[in-house]
């Protein structure tokens, strides 16, 4: 794809709604000026060099972003981020969750969960030639999808080193791709994290909410060996020292105040057709939002707080319920909005643009139409595949798919296997094997799966998979769940799988091993074996088909936003993107108006000492002191804790730094409010607001109640 289209979008990207976009650094060149008139005080160039200040000093954590915030390898994220290790490391006789943990010194860090890693960006190439002049027009369906494969396959391959990750990721439904190298540092330790009291606290009833009180921070380091190259975990490792690392500032800040965010946004979905957004807000979300409910409901009548079998659920419920919330707020913000209208006059007005011109007719027309019939397809088994993907709570029954499929696909040149089953993916498989022995309880897993497969059982049984009904015994009479519950306690009770010796084991053995097991989950894997196969092979056929239709359809889009003067930049995909405004609160509804900052005052008025809102009993007392020293807040007289921002964000930008024209940490992204919520999918200016802790509640807190001092010293903190 020539890069004409990006680049006369760019022209007009000015244009664009006040704060919107998640702008890929190579596109921040374009925007400068806007930028400095914002408040940026830094060159604008800088931030397009991924080597450069302070691009370099932001990091990936495969799934939250993170910040050096020292030369020492200190890396500054969310306590939600962090979660998973914190949770890792805890007992019932030793709940780091709940009481928190702080290392003293480098000889008290704690590894993190297994498979915790750290990316840090070192390059971005454009490799849609590459690609596009493989992909012959006479390539469809599954054809085209496994040519896309093997060629993604073959550039990481020529890009791989060492201690080093590259993966290609495509950008506006495939209409472009780009190759991305990353370090992977594999020694991350645990550092600090306060209790769960402050980096919880409001809990999920503050989740997605304003005015919030949360001090969702904490920190890991980045540790390599000797030789500064990236390591397994050894005693002998030092700490890594990043080619940058951001200053922490404790310096005021106030509302309209520029701000900026470096990050790995997720996933949005803002050039999907109005039909998709439709069936995503009538079908998938209602259902998705009612199965996660319904998980949390099993995991905690079938696990007692504070238990060793909830410790192993908390990273879990934590996501079960994030996200249930987060489809609760969308579903009502598309109920009460506009959302569906806009999308439907949007595709309305551009298929009349088509239409008014016989040469947009011939290039998209048929794109668009094609498109619209797969999405119909697409949503056939839509219920069975939502409730398959919920079956895969049961972990001992997923698990032992994967290893069965690995046992397949090392009998392949590697070269040839799926993605995630080759050499270099085998590192990470070992990690999950090991991570399951943390986050698995036999009773609580047996009641999930018979909870979901009560779900598949009532599906019709065209939909059903006759390998899964054979299986369990589900048939056209009514379930029996007296004997399925049965008949799951005994297989729970006879695999070995629950054993993490005996998981890591199964990683070499061939397939033939597999038949001859009597270990009955080992036998469930290769019943479903071939039913799998034809499911993925169909899903690769459906997404080869996409991939003809989508590219097209989204170059029709961009042609027609830059016509209409409308900025493009690509939908989210878990790359480094850029995205800049200012401190600022809204108006949720009539005669409602929040402002930008919370204080710890707040937290004294919530405080209950009970779960959600139980702050330590010395954070109380500290705030009751008023001891805020040179972090309290001029205009409010107290204490900031939290804060407004119209930045535009999502899922993944958790932990991203929030910076200030000088490129200082002034904060830590770690929500949005539940009223823009459904910026997802369609982005509105009035209600678009990241939530951000303050910096300044952060280095307060670890000054004055967890004696943090070493953190500190170690941190560069600037002040007015």
């Amino acid at each position: 794809m020539k890069k004409t289209l990006l680049a006369l979008a760019l022209s007009v990207a000015t244009l664009a709604h006040a704060d919107e976009g998640m702008w890929q650094p190579h596109q921040l060149p374009e925007l400068e000026q806007l930028l400095k008139e914002k408040g940026l005080e830094i060159d604008a160039k800088s931030i397009a060099q991924l080597t450069a200040f302070p691009m370099n000093a932001v990091i990936s954590l495969g799934g939250c972003t993170a910040s050096f915030v020292s030369n020492q390898g200190l890396v500054l994220t969310n306590h939600h981020c962090a979660y998973g290790s914190i949770q890792h490391n805890s007992t019932a006789d030793n709940n780091l969750l709940a009481k928190g943990f702080l290392a003293k010194n480098l000889a008290e860090e704690l590894p993190a969960a297994p498979g915790a890693k750290i990316f840090v960006t070192q390059e971005v190439t454009n490799i849609t030639a590459q690609i596009n002049q493989e992909l012959l027009p006479a390539l469809k369906g599954k054809e085209r999808f496994d040519k896309i494969e093997q060629l993604r396959k073959e550039q990481i391959a020529a890009c791989e080193t060492p201690g080093y990750r590259c993966d290609v990721y495509s950008f506006h439904g495939g209409l472009e791709y780009y190759l991305i190298k990353q370090m992977e540092i594999r020694d991350v330790r645990l550092v600090h994290a306060p209790a769960s009291g402050v980096g919880k606290f409001g809990g999920d009833i503050d989740n997605w909410m304003w005015p919030r009180h949360t001090g969702d921070y904490s920190f890991y380091r980045a540790y390599v060996g000797k030789d500064g190259q990236p390591a397994d975990f050894n005693a002998d490792n030092i700490p890594f020292t990043p080619p940058s690392y951001l200053k922490v500032s404790a310096k005021p800040l106030k509302e309209n105040d520029f701000v900026m965010v470096i990050g790995y946004p997720g996933r949005t979905n803002r050039y999907n057709t109005a039909a998709e957004v439709e069936n995503q807000f009538t079908q998938v979300l209602p259902l998705s939002k009612t199965y996660r409910e319904e998980a949390i409901e099993v995991i905690k009548q079938h696990s007692a707080e504070g238990s060793e079998a909830r410790i192993k659920y908390e990273s879990i419920l934590a996501s079960l319920a994030n996200y249930a919330k987060n489809f609760e707020g969308m579903i009502a913000s598309y109920q009460k909005g506009d959302t569906q209208q806009s999308k439907d006059q949007f595709d309305k007005a551009l298929n009349l643009w088509i239409k008014s011109s016989p040469a947009r007719q011939a290039k998209y027309a048929a794109a668009v139409r094609n498109l619209q019939q797969l999405l119909v397809e697409e949503q056939r088994n839509q219920q069975r595949d939502l409730i398959l993907g919920y079956l895969s709570y049961g972990q001992l029954f997923s698990t032992a798919k994967r290893l069965y499929r690995l046992a397949h696909e090392q009998q392949k040149p590697d070269a040839e296997r799926e993605i995630g089953y080759q050499d270099r993916d085998l590192e990470r498989f070992a990690a999950s094997m090991k991570r399951l022995s943390r986050s698995f309880d036999a009773k609580v897993e047996q009641e999930l799966m018979l909870h979901f497969l009560q779900h598949y059982a009532k599906l019709p049984a065209e939909q059903r998979l006759k390998s899964l009904d054979g299986y369990f015994g589900i048939g056209s009479a009514e379930l029996d769940v007296a004997a399925l519950r049965g008949k799951l306690q005994a297989l729970y009770q006879a695999t070995t799988l629950a054993d993490e010796v005996e998981r890591l084991a199964w990683m070499g053995k061939s397939v033939e091993d597999f038949k001859a097991s009597t270990d009955p989950l080992i036998q469930y894997a290769v019943a479903m074996y071939d039913t799998d196969i034809a499911l993925e092979n169909a899903e690769k056929e459906h997404k080869g088909k996409l991939a003809v239709a989508r590219p097209v359809v989204m170059e029709a889009i961009i042609a027609f936003n830059k016509a209409n003067g409308k900025a493009v930049y690509a939908d989210a995909n878990s790359t480094l993107r850029v995205t800049y405004g200012s401190i600022k609160g809204y108006q949720p509804k009539d005669a409602v108006s929040y402002q930008p900052f919370t204080t710890a005052a707040g937290i004294l008025q919530k405080q209950t000492g009970i779960d959600p809102f139980d702050a330590p009993p010395a954070q109380v007392e500290a705030l009751k002191k008023g001891d805020f020293g040179i972090y309290k807040d001029a205009v409010y007289n107290h204490l900031a804790v939290n804060f407004l921002s119209t930045v535009d964000t999502t899922g993944g930008n958790s932990g991203s730094p929030t910076l200030n024209g000088k490129a200082e940490l002034v904060g830590l992204l770690f929500d949005g409010v539940i009223e823009g919520i459904i910026g997802n999918w369609d982005y509105d200016p009035a209600t678009n607001r990241s939530i951000h802790v303050d910096s300044r509640y952060m280095l307060w807190q670890m000054e004055k109640v967890d004696g943090a001092t070493n953190l500190l010293q170690e941190m560069t903190i600037v002040q007015e």
